[in-house]
């Protein structure tokens, strides 16, 4: 037994009484923990933003994958600009490279939000260092008057780190880790090409493409559950 084998049969052995069978919230209903990773609906996103204080920054535009499983659905895609809700810095335009001028006469977030939510159904959310992008939505829906996002989120960040940490043959299979953890650093070592240009679609599709990566990995490995890839990488 290997060392992935023989961790995922100590943490399912732990946890068979309070998961299997059970149910986990998602944002029109719930999806099984004990869903083979396989069959289960995934939906990258990335958001591009005026900073990264969600108390007084905004998103301005939501970029977003569906995939089954490791497969990559590129035929189910998301993209959305969004106008302003302030007023945007030289350096956000700088970062994301859109101007005001570019955004004004674009839908405002809480229009553009209800159909992300639609998007995004009873998918299990994924995303590079994703708790920013979870905050900035959670706090959208609070100023709207609605809950929290209830969707189980994994990390691709988190995912990667715990590979790090747990598998030589990880490190031995990439050559090592990457010191730097952004997403275009880690992309880069595994091979995945970076475009010149990017935006919120891009970066998801990157993530994505990351995350297929990570998931045959822990797939040869033994992991074959929703809840042990949360127990992993859950943000």
């Amino acid at each position: 037994m290997n060392f992935f084998s023989g961790y995922f049969k100590k943490v399912t052995e732990k946890k068979m009484k309070a998961r299997q069978g059970g149910l986990t919230g998602t944002w029109s209903g719930t999806i099984a923990r004990n869903t083979g990773v396989d069959r289960c609906p995934f939906v990258v996103f990335d958001t591009e933003l005026s900073g990264l204080n969600a108390k007084k920054d905004f998103i301005v535009s939501i970029g977003a994958i569906k995939m089954t499983g490791g497969t990559i659905n590129i035929s189910s895609e998301f993209y959305r600009m969004i106008r302003p809700a302030g007023e945007m810095t030289r350096t956000s335009v700088e970062i994301h490279g859109m101007t005001p001028g570019e955004l004004e006469n674009k839908e405002p977030l809480e229009t553009v939000l209800p159909d992300f939510l639609d998007f995004i159904r009873d998918s299990v959310l994924v995303g590079h260092f994703v708790g920013i992008d979870l905050a900035f939505v959670n706090r959208a829906l609070k100023i709207m008057g609605g809950s929290r996002l209830r969707n189980p989120a994994v990390d691709t960040h988190r995912i990667h780190e715990w590979l790090s940490e747990n598998s030589g043959e990880f490190k031995k299979h990439y050559h090592g880790t990457s010191a730097k953890t952004d997403l275009f650093s880690i992309a880069e070592r595994y091979g995945i090409t970076i475009s010149a240009a990017h935006d919120a679609l891009g970066d998801a599709f990157i993530t994505a493409q990351l995350f297929q990566k990570f998931l045959h990995f822990l797939h040869a490995g033994g992991m074959g559950r929703l809840d042990e890839l949360l127990d992993i990488g859950r943000a």
